[in-house]
This record gives structure tokens, C-alpha cells and sequence, in this order.
């Protein structure tokens, strides 16, 4: 398995990110998402767009035409352009300076509500007609025609009516004097509209065209279509149209660089690509500008690289660059990111020195920074700031908050910031409904959760990516692994090509249900995919191999990112340590742990959870107990996977005591118990005097609308056999199997287990012949149960006359298993 484990960065030298993408706008819609944000989908170079990238036959070109049946592509998300608005006819009649007055005079009748398509060949040969004398001149006479039809096509687009505008475009593309007449600004805007509409396939073939008929395109014409990519998510294909612009000879300008640079964040590029595109600028005399220079610091969010990120900022006022609003919210969201609320802080008191007083997008920055560490009280401080301050929530403050507290397993307090959400006037977006799928979904509220799928639609929005990534995910992490394909398949139908975060999601949804192979073969095709791996991609491969306790292989593929690949963080070192948790290295757990606690590694709220974790998983109290209380030292809230971790641990030892502070401190805090919550509990009651609480609490999960798992059923099924409780035992498991969940070896050998231990051989072997029959195939535990039941009862004979004949009641029963019953049962000599 190791060697399908290599994680090779595909892409070379990517591009930039363009000034088109307002980074404000951005940091508002992705940087303060509380859910995991994710970008539009990545798509697969079309035959259109390779024809134009590599020059194959004409065969794959469409002709372009204003009834070109759009992109099948998904629909894009809109975007605002970087900086503000430099259109000089916002909000007056629309006008152009270089617009004769017949080519003012064309544009009037084409925008007229009595114009007919039937009209445009009279209409477009009346101005040819004006400029005819123009025309007879040599190419370079020919400026005015030129201008005019690009304040023609220009005007279109402002008044809405770009089919129309591209009707102009090519009327006058199917001239064989095109190429004087047509100029590549014409061409920059019409692409720009293709673009708009999603057409980005159609825009390509318009370029692809152009270039075969000998149009000397110019760097504006490639901008815009690289603009065109990343508007509609098609980042890979944006990076081909640089490298083809490089290769036909065109210099990229400030603006080309400022779009590829933010296209590699987006595509998660490792930081020594986008800092080698950086000084790549540099060297071809591009010099920077604070655009580039804030397009970097959000480039460091994906893998929080909050060093580079800082070193950065300080290159940027060496340059002489005053930092301004979007310079520091961008800082202060890699801050978040990267779970640095102290650093974040700073960053907030120098934004006010200077004079830049904090916008609602930097306190959802540091609201969102506190909610990522768990710190609700904080966060909840800080929206009272805003309140005082005048500042209103929206929808983005709102929704990190609520996200903040289903992480944290308080549902109560979500709901209640959704209630307030609503009072307050403001409508939930995509991001709060997929925070509440998660929330239900994470409870094991099935019912619930797909009801707010469907209030999805009943609110007027539209499922994105994240909705099915958070679909993937909750049915990945409660095991239930044909609804994982189901809903990829629903995804997909519903016109959603995976990209990066689905396929990080589909690695860890297949693992937590087992399917290792399938998700490392998911992992494969997304190599053969063309999508890069980044942090998140290498975190899902450890978890996955974590959950194996494939420690070894581990280790290399966090070698490989030390090699310059990727940053480890935070969450790569959790992985590492349930790796060595899951296989049973304990001493190489401990010392990882020891440069943790020591500073070493940098003991993050998230780490010290996970010791706990894995502490309690290993049954080291101490250690567990050393780990939670280094947490709340720091001043780090634990969160509810934390404290279901203690509960088990003290819960195992019967040590009542110590798991009712935790239950005190979990109601107190507004915590909501999970289902791994009462299992504790069941388990802790079943081994005691008091067993039958353990039903109890079975009954309690049924009436608060939680669905029990196997655990929970073979928990009070165990309860009830240990005690001589047949009858019970037995009728917990008809419930078990009316309520849908199919019983599994461990239920089946605790019963064989209990009637041997009694005596009831005859029984035993029932439940052995009923289990082989209903499909489930008994292991090592079985036989040893019957075999060890006859020897402690002193009936060798009937030992010895069982393991002879096992063959007729499991035709399946190998010659090396009944072998090793025959030594078990000479050890009872």
C-alpha cells in the first residue's frame, strides 16, 4: 500500500490571481466562512480549451455565434473586482469619448425597444458607409471604425444586451479585413462577457478562432480570458492560458500577474511555487503593487502560513506600501486560520493606531480566529463590541458564531444564535445552512438534517459544494459508506465537478467507514485528475492511515512534507499521533507527545485535545488527566469531543465520581451530549451494580430523537448476558434489529459467551448456527467461548466431540482453526 501513497505536486510554475477579484470581497465570503470554505469547482480543460492551448485540428472549434448554447459548466458565483469601480458612466447615461457621433448614432438604434436582428446588416453597413473613405486608407487609417465599433460592442454590454453586442462582434469578425477593423480591446470585452454568462468554453474557441486567422492577439485579449476562468472556478484552465500567453511571446502585465498569483492560492499551490511566480514578476521588470502584495497574504491562509504571511507584510512596507483595510484583514483572517488569536489581536491594535478603524470583516476575522480555537465566550465578547460600536451583524457573523458552537457541541447555544439571527432581520445564507446539515448530521439526526436540506430550497438558495462536502463528510464519519457514493452521485448529477475539497472529503469519508483502499483510490483519481494536493489532501491521507495504525507510512509521507512539498500544522500532527495510538507505539506516541507539552511543537488547542484523545483511547489516565488540565491551563476550552474522551476514561474504571464533575461541567457549559456521550455512560453502568441504568439511558437517547448505534445496543445487550439476563438480552436484541441495524460478531459472541459460561451449551451452539445462517461468519472469540465453557465445567469429552464435528455446523471451518481449538483444548489439561 506504501507506494500508492507518494504525493507528487503535478502542476509546475501556476499563475497569478487578477485584480478582477476584489480581495475584500473575497476575505468577506471566504476568509470569514465558518464552515470549511471552499472554492468553486476546478474543471478539466475542455476540447475547446485544449484546442486553444495546444493547437489540435480545427474539428474541436465552434463557430461562434450569439445562439451558442451556453457552457454545460456549473453556474458561477459572482465575483466583485479588486479596488473600486473605474467605470465613469456609473450611474449616468452611458457615453464614450472616442464614440463618433454615427457610431453614437448606431448604438442609439441597436439599444432602441423597436429594434428587430432583422435591421443589423442595414444598421452596421450604414457606419461602415460613414467611415467608407476612411476604409480606402491603409490599415492604419482605419482608427475610427475601430473605435466605434468598440464603443458599439461597449454600450451593449452596459445596457445588458451582450447577444446582441456579440451579434456586432461578429459581424464584423466575418470581414476579411477584420483585423483592422476589430481591436483587441474589442475582443478583451467581448471575452469578458462570455465570461459573465459562464461561457468560458465558447470564449476560448472566439480566441482560438481569432489566432488561426492571423489576429495578433495582445496581452489584454489573454487576460480576459484567463479573467473568464477564474470567475467561473476553472483555475487549472486559467493557469494554461498563461503558459500559452508566455509561449506565443506576450509579457504578462501587473494585472495578468495579480490574477495567476491569487488563482495559485486558490489552488492551494505549495508557497514556493507562488513565491517563484512572485520573483518571476519581479525579474521581468513587473514591479508589485498593494493589490499583489494583499493578493499574497491571502495566498497564505490556505496553508496558514502565518510566518510567510507576516514577512510578507513587512516586504510590503519596506516597499514603501501603506497597509490599508484589506492589507490587514487579510493578515488578521491567516491569523485565524492558523489559530493565532494573540497574533490576531496585535494585528487589530496596529489597524487602529493607524488610523484604519476595524470594519465588520475584521471583527468576523477575529470572531472567526476565536470560534476555530474554541473560544465562544471571547467570540461572543467581541460581537458585543460590534453591537456597541455600532456595527450590524450580518450574515457571515451570525454563521461563524453558530459554526463555532456546533464544533464546540453546544447545540443549544447555536440554535439560540440562529433564533437571534432570525429576530434580527437577517436571512441565512448557503454557509448557515450547511452549518446546521453538519450540526444535525454530526448528532446523528438524519431526519432533521435533510430537512434542512430541503428548507435549502424553500429559502430560495441553491445546495453549493460545500452542502454536498458536508453531506460526504457526515455519512462518511457516522460509516455509512453507500450514502457517501449516493450523494457523490447525486453531486455530480446535480451538475458539480469534484474538485480538491470533495476529493479530501471523499478520502476521509471512505476511511471512517473502513474502505481504505477506496479511499486511497479516490486519491489516485484525483492525482489523475490534475488537481494538485495541498495541506488539507495530506491531512485526509493521514487521518486515513492513522485510522490503520500505518505509523511507518505516516512518518514518510510527513517526511515528504517536510521536503518542501507542504507545511506540516496542527492537524498533521494529530494524525500522527492517533497513528501511533491505532498501532499501538506507545513510547513514540509519548515522546511526540513530550515535544508537544515541552513547546517543541507548538501546543495548540487542537493538539492537547487530541493527547487527550489518544490518551484515553490507550488507557493512560495519567497522561489523559495531564493533558486536560495543560488545556484549561492555557486557557483553552475543551470542546465535547474532549470531554466524551474523559468520560470514557473514567467511565471504564467505574470512578462515578469523576465522571459526574464531567457531566456537571458539560451541562454547565451548555455542552450537548453526542451519542458517543451515552455509550460512555451505558458502558460505565452495564459493569456495574446498577446495570440495568444502562437500558435507561438507551431508552433516553430513543426519546431525544437520537438514533443508538451497534455500540449502544451490544452495550445493554453485554449488561444484560453478564448478569444471567437472557431473557433481556434477548429482547434488546429484537429491538436492535427492528430498528434497522444488523447485528454484528460482537453481539452474536456475547450471548454464546454467556450461555457457555452457564452451561447452556446446547444454546450456544443455537446462536453460533443462527449467526452463520443470517450471514455473519463467527471468528477465534466464538469457538474459544464454547470450547473454554466445557473445560471449566469439566466436560473434556464434550470438547473434544464439538471441535470434531464443527464442520457440520460451519461447512466452512478451516483444518487450521480446529487445529488451534485441539492445543486450547490441551492447555485446559
Amino acid at each position: 500500500m506504501t507506494e500508492k501513497l507518494a504525493l507528487p505536486l503535478l502542476l509546475s510554475n501556476p499563475p497569478p490571481t487578477k485584480p478582477s477579484l476584489p480581495i475584500q470581497t473575497h476575505l468577506h465570503h471566504q476568509q470569514l466562512k465558518p464552515t470549511t470554505p471552499t472554492s468553486p469547482p476546478p474543471q478539466h480543460g475542455t476540447p475547446l480549451m485544449q484546442d486553444f492551448l495546444f493547437k489540435q485540428s480545427s474539428d474541436h472549434s465552434k463557430p461562434f455565434t450569439s445562439q451558442t448554447q451556453p457552457d454545460p459548466f456549473p453556474i458561477p458565483r459572482a465575483r466583485t473586482r479588486i479596488g473600486k469601480a473605474r467605470d465613469r458612466n456609473r450611474g449616468k447615461p452611458w457615453t464614450h469619448h472616442r464614440l463618433s457621433l454615427q457610431g453614437q448614432r448606431v448604438l442609439d438604434s441597436l439599444n432602441d425597444p423597436s429594434f428587430e436582428s432583422s435591421e443589423l446588416d442595414k444598421i452596421l453597413s450604414l457606419l461602415l458607409d460613414y467611415h467608407k473613405e476612411e476604409l480606402s486608407l491603409s490599415s492604419g487609417g482605419k482608427e475610427g471604425l475601430s473605435n466605434d465599433v468598440l464603443g458599439v460592442i461597449k454600450g451593449l454590454g452596459f445596457y445588458k444586451k451582450r447577444a446582441l453586442a456579440m451579434s456586432v462582434f461578429e459581424w464584423f469578425k466575418n470581414r476579411n479585413d477584420c483585423g483592422s477593423v476589430l481591436s483587441n480591446s474589442a475582443v478583451a470585452v467581448i471575452i469578458s462577457m462570455l465570461g459573465k454568462e459562464g461561457k468560458v468554453s465558447v470564449a476560448a474557441a472566439l480566441l482560438n478562432d481569432l489566432h488561426k486567422d492571423g489576429f495578433e492577439l495582445d496581452v489584454y485579449a489573454y487576460t480576459s480570458l484567463i479573467t473568464a476562468c477564474v470567475s467561473n472556478g476553472r483555475y487549472r484552465e486559467a493557469v494554461m492560458v498563461f503558459k500559452k500567453m508566455e509561449e506565443e511571446g506576450c509579457k504578462p502585465t501587473l494585472i495578468t500577474y495579480n490574477v495567476i498569483l491569487n488563482v495559485y492560492g486558490k489552488m492551494g499551490m505549495p508557497w514556493n511555487k507562488i513565491k517563484g511566480m512572485f520573483e518571476g514578476m519581479k525579474n521581468a521588470g513587473v514591479l508589485p503593487d498593494e493589490y499583489t502584495y494583499n493578493t499574497l497574504i491571502t495566498c497564505c491562509r490556505r496553508g496558514s502560513l502565518h510566518e510567510e504571511a507576516i514577512a510578507v507584510f513587512k516586504d510590503m512596507k519596506l516597499m514603501g506600501f501603506v497597509p490599508d483595510k484589506v492589507t490587514y484583514n487579510a493578515l488578521l483572517d491567516v491569523y485565524g486560520k492558523s489559530r493565532r488569536t494573540k497574533e490576531a489581536m496585535e494585528v487589530l491594535r496596529e489597524m487602529e493606531v493607524n488610523g484604519c478603524s476595524p470594519s465588520i470583516v475584521t471583527y468576523n476575522s477575529l470572531i472567526s480566529a476565536y470560534a476555530r480555537d474554541g473560544l465562544l465566550k471571547e467570540a461572543m465578547e467581541l460581537k458585543n463590541q460590534m453591537v456597541e460600536g455600532g456595527i450590524k451583524l450580518d450574515v457571515f457573523t451570525y454563521t461563524t458564531l453558530l459554526s463555532g458552537f456546533v464544533r464546540a457541541g453546544k447545540d443549544e447555544s447555536a440554535m439560540r444564535v440562529f433564533a437571534e439571527m432570525r429576530v434580527a432581520g437577517c436571512k441565512p445564507n448557503i454557509c448557515t445552512f450547511n452549518a446546521l446539515i453538519k450540526m444535525h448530521g454530526n448528532r446523528g439526526k438524519f431526519a432533521e438534517m435533510m430537512k434542512v436540506f430541503e428548507d435549502i430550497k424553500n429559502s430560495c438558495c441553491v445546495p453549493d459544494i460545500v452542502t454536498w462536502n458536508t453531506l460526504l463528510a457526515v455519512f462518511g464519519q457516522n460509516g455509512m459508506d453507500s450514502e457517501v457514493s449516493g450523494v457523490f452521485k447525486e453531486m455530480k448529477r446535480a451538475g458539480f465537478v469534484p474538485e480538491r475539497d470533495t476529493y479530501n472529503t471523499l478520502i476521509s469519508a471512505y476511511s471512517r467507514c473502513g474502505s481504505f483502499d477506496q479511499a486511497m483510490d479516490i486519491y489516485k483519481r484525483m492525482l489523475e485528475a490534475g488537481i494538485t494536493p495541498d495541506l488539507s489532501t495530506y491531512n485526509a491521507v493521514l487521518a486515513a492511515l492513522a485510522r490503520g495504525g500505518l505509523w511507518e507510512q505516516s512518518e514518510k509521507i510527513l517526511a515528504e512534507m517536510k521536503d518542501g512539498r507542504c507545511k506540516p500544522n496542527e492537524l498533521t500532527y494529530c494524525s500522527l499521533l492517533h497513528a501511533y495510538a491505532n498501532g499501538k507505539e506507545i513510547g513514540r506516541m509519548l515522546a511526540l507527545a513530550e515535544e508537544i507539552c515541552s513547546g517543541v511543537i507548538e501546543p495548540h488547542a487542537v493538539l492537547l485535545k487530541t493527547l487527550v484523545l489518544v490518551n484515553s483511547k490507550c488507557d493512560l489516565l495519567i497522561e489523559a488527566e495531564v493533558a486536560f488540565l495543560e488545556l484549561k491551563r492555557k486557557g483553552f476550552s475543551p470542546d465535547l469531543s474532549t470531554l466524551n474522551a474523559m468520560l470514557s476514561i473514567y467511565g471504564r474504571r467505574q470512578m462515578f465520581t469523576k465522571t459526574n464533575e464531567i457531566l456537571n461541567f458539560m451541562n454547565e457549559s451548555g455542552f450537548t451530549p453526542s451519542l458517543a456521550t451515552y455509550n460512555s455512560l451505558m458502558y460505565m453502568h452495564s459493569r456495574s451494580e446498577n446495570f440495568e441504568r444502562s437500558e435507561e439511558v438507551l431508552k433516553e437517547i430513543i426519546a431525544k430523537g437520537m438514533k443508538p448505534d451497534i455500540i449502544s445496543y451490544n452495550t445493554v445487550i453485554f449488561a444484560y448476558c453478564r448478569n444471567g439476563r437472557m431473557k433481556e438480552a434477548s429482547r434488546i436484541f429484537s429491538e436492535m434489529r427492528e430498528s434497522g441495524i444488523v447485528p454484528d460478531v460482537i453481539t452474536y459472541n456475547t450471548f454464546v459467551a454467556s450461555y457457555a459460561a452457564d452451561s447452556m451449551f446446547e444454546d450456544a451452539i443455537d446462536v453460533v448456527r443462527y449467526m452463520i445462517k443470517h450471514g455473519c461468519k463467527p471468528n477465534q472469540n466464538t469457538y474459544n467461548s464454547v470450547v473454554d465453557g466445557y473445560c471449566k465445567h469439566n466436560h473434556r469429552d464434550d470438547a473434544i466431540m464439538f471441535i470434531s464435528s464443527l464442520h457440520e455446523l460451519d461447512p466452512h471451518i478451516s483444518r487450521e482453526e480446529k487445529g488451534r481449538l485441539s492445543e486450547r483444548l490441551t492447555k485446559w489439561s
